[in-house]
């Protein structure tokens, strides 16, 4: 099975939509508003991001397993602060280590940002390491629970979660593909090659 299998090509339900739009329909009327999930799936692979929905974590497993088959990341050592993670993928024929110079780097986030496609993470996932400092590739589990429309939201989410400790090291992954030089908006991030597991919780 290819891994881009699971990639979300086919022309979603607004593009078709709007094939079929109605042309008596006044050019001054609002154009509907994108979904924040089909917004974030937009902009996450405009970003360059690998996206994969899973409807299960049975799902999730087969699909971490092709990963790691197309990037013989098989008896690796994966760097993961998370130990429920660890749990999880623990059939999965990888070392674990918190050592942050494995293979790749396995996490969650703390939420993704429908309108840039960012993922927003913190010291509840990456300690206080900076992103240049760990593994060029990353893979993030997440839950569609966790889409949200803006960065504004995920901070108040951060907020209203850890009312007795707000997590530090707040920031985004967003750059996950080399860009030029002159793209003005990606300069001085830090750039990730991640795949996205995006379980479906709702």
């Amino acid at each position: 099975m290819s891994l881009f299998r699971k990639f979300l090509r086919s022309k979603s339900k607004s593009d078709k939509n709007k094939d079929s739009k109605d042309p008596e329909q006044s050019k001054y009327m609002p154009e509907p508003e994108t979904p924040t999930d089909e917004n974030f799936m937009i902009n996450f692979k405009k970003n360059g991001g690998k996206f994969l929905y899973c409807t299960d974590k049975n799902e999730v497993l087969d699909v971490f397993r092709e990963i790691l088959k197309e990037n013989n990341w098989h008896d690796a050592e994966a760097c993961c602060f998370d130990e429920s993670l660890q749990e999880m993928f623990k059939t999965s024929d990888i070392n674990f280590s918190k050592k942050i110079n494995g293979s790749f780097f396995l996490s969650t986030c703390e939420y993704l940002i429908a309108n840039t496609g960012a993922l927003l993470v913190s010291s509840n996932q990456i300690k206080e390491t900076k992103l240049h400092e760990l593994p060029h590739d990353f893979i993030i589990f997440a839950a569609t629970s966790q889409l949200i429309d803006t960065i504004g939201e995920g901070l108040r989410g951060i907020k209203t979660k850890n009312r007795n400790k707000i997590p530090t090291n707040i920031t985004t992954i967003k750059t996950f593909e080399n860009k030029e030089e002159s793209d003005f908006m990606s300069y001085g991030s830090t750039t990730k090659n991640l795949y996205l597991l995006l379980l479906e919780d709702l």
